[in-house]
């Protein structure tokens, strides 16, 4: 193995490669932080372009557009209260309540740190185990994907803060969007209302620019139509970097949402919106005691984005060691791979170990590459603070448009995007909590698709399919008892349930 490491450092310690992975983590970074563009798409428009390079070099680049793309949209959560990708709708839940009180730097630094911490603990992790994580990978069947699917869906009580009830009914409304659409295993149409635009279903990106940033902005709008100002402080915004004291009571959690993105990671379509979501509903309940979740808690800040950005790390696993792809991303990567005639898979690290371990040490360099370019983003992008906000509002809605539009390629998608964004000024006033929406419909298309092959596998015996395994047994268990502690504490507390 050390020797496999070394050939990896000699691949990656070139002018070219380092140069590449810094362009991939800029270019990466800046995608993430326009609503709608994603990691995915920043790799894709880049893929024509890795023809006439090296294979290995050319996906250690892409790698780099991987790791920018992740942290990048948590800016504009902290910033604008608008996720720029699916996996930092968990960061605007505490990022922009620390904009609104005027502590952004806070918010961003923070953001920074914790996708840094979380990016290198997922590439150590892989560069020693990768191939017993394979196993790991290879362990889950759709029975424990259902479970585990279901244990984060559970998590969706503690979503509704003062309401237990509020939360469930979300996690509901998500999973009942995420049917919208052709049924995967017969094909039929199912709530497309005999819109054909609605037969594959509602986009994600779409939802998500709707629930969020078009809801802000129409908030905004409105504070402004009134007269009112919708900042809590007139002082002027604190953009210091964090003090130590404050980073050092974040260390337990960026290490325990770290090993958990890592491991969501190397489960197959998992991802990092899923990651982000049980993290952040881990953390918040770990630390219930303390309070201020949804106020501006930097725990709420640190969890998502560690977690997140671990997943970087455990999805190579399954990419290049099983050579199936964990995500949208990891896909962009096996089709570089494809074009320079590279197979994928255990064979992989005994034929060729310059390329897996190249694309380790690569990962390490774009998290180092990731703080620097991070830094200059965070300077210029505060600027935005200063913009007027009938222009800013102005400036977000056509960048959400564009985004949704550039995504989808579909008009219906930003129709989507404005009905979701009424829907979600109706649900703010209600008090529904948005997220819970929002994992539901992350986690119900994974729910649906796993136990329906569970039951295949069973004939159709539910007790089969749930209890013939140990570890989806034990992941239904807690999922059960974390939903009846939820509502206990709710009865303790004097808090209503419906």
């Amino acid at each position: 193995m050390f020797q496999s490491i070394l050939e990896g450092v000699k691949t990656v310690f070139t002018p070219q490669a380092l140069l590449l992975i810094a362009f991939g983590v800029a270019w990466g970074t800046i995608g993430g932080m326009i609503p709608g563009i994603n990691a995915t798409i920043a790799m894709a428009l880049l893929l024509p372009f890795t023809y006439s390079m090296n294979h290995t070099v050319a996906v250690m680049m892409l790698a780099g557009v991987y790791c920018g793309g992740e942290y990048g949209g948590s800016i504009p959560a902290v910033l604008i209260g608008t996720p720029g990708t699916n996996a930092a709708a968990c960061t605007v839940i505490d990022g922009y309540p620390l904009m609104k009180k005027g502590k952004p730097g806070l918010g961003l630094y923070t953001s920074l740190i914790a996708s840094c911490f979380g990016g290198l603990f997922g590439a150590l992790v892989l560069l020693f185990t990768a191939v017993p994580l394979a196993k790991v990978a290879l362990a889950f069947g759709p029975a424990e994907y259902f479970a585990l699917a279901f244990l984060g869906l559970s998590m969706v009580c503690s979503l509704g803060e003062k309401n237990v009830f509020k939360g469930i009914l979300a996690g509901f409304i998500g999973i009942l969007m995420s049917t919208i659409g052709f049924d995967s295993f017969t094909g039929a149409k199912r709530y497309t209302l005999g819109l054909r635009d609605l037969n594959n279903g509602i986009s994600m990106v779409a939802l998500m620019m709707g629930l969020y940033a078009i809801t802000e902005m129409f908030e905004q709008a409105q504070v402004i139509h009134t007269g009112s100002d919708l900042q809590l402080t007139d002082e002027k915004p604190d953009m210091s970097f964090p003090k130590w004291k404050e980073i050092k009571r974040l260390i337990p959690q960026l290490f325990g949402c770290s090993a958990m993105g890592t491991v969501i990671g190397v489960m197959p379509g998992a991802g990092a919106t899923a990651a982000s979501f049980l993290a952040y509903t881990s953390v918040k309940q770990i630390y219930a005691k303390e309070g201020g979740f949804g106020e501006g808690n930097t725990r709420g800040i640190a969890a998502p984005e560690s977690a997140n950005n671990a997943v970087t790390g455990g999805a190579m696993v399954p990419l290049l060691a099983l050579g199936i792809p964990g995500s949208n991303s990891t896909a962009i990567m096996l089709a570089a791979f494809s074009i320079h005639n590279v197979h994928c898979g255990p064979l992989l690290f005994q034929n060729s170990p310059e390329i897996p371990y190249g694309i380790f040490i690569a990962l390490f360099v774009a998290n180092f590459f990731m703080f620097f370019v991070g830094f200059l983003c965070i300077k210029a992008a505060m600027r935005i603070v200063l913009i007027p906000k009938p222009v800013m509002i102005s400036i977000v809605i056509a960048l959400v448009f564009t985004g949704t539009y550039a995504y989808s390629g579909e008009i219906f998608s930003l129709y989507v995007a404005l009905a979701c964004g009424l829907i979600g000024v109706i649900m703010r006033k209600f008090e529904i909590p948005s997220a819970a929406i929002v994992l539901g419909f992350v986690l119900g298309s994974i729910m649906e698709a796993n136990l329906r092959r569970a039951l295949i596998i069973s004939l159709g015996s539910y007790w089969k399919a749930f209890t013939n395994s140990a570890l989806s047994s034990i992941l239904l268990i807690i999922s059960i008892a974390s939903i009846v502690m939820a509502l206990v504490n709710n009865i303790r507390k004097g808090k209503s349930l419906i």
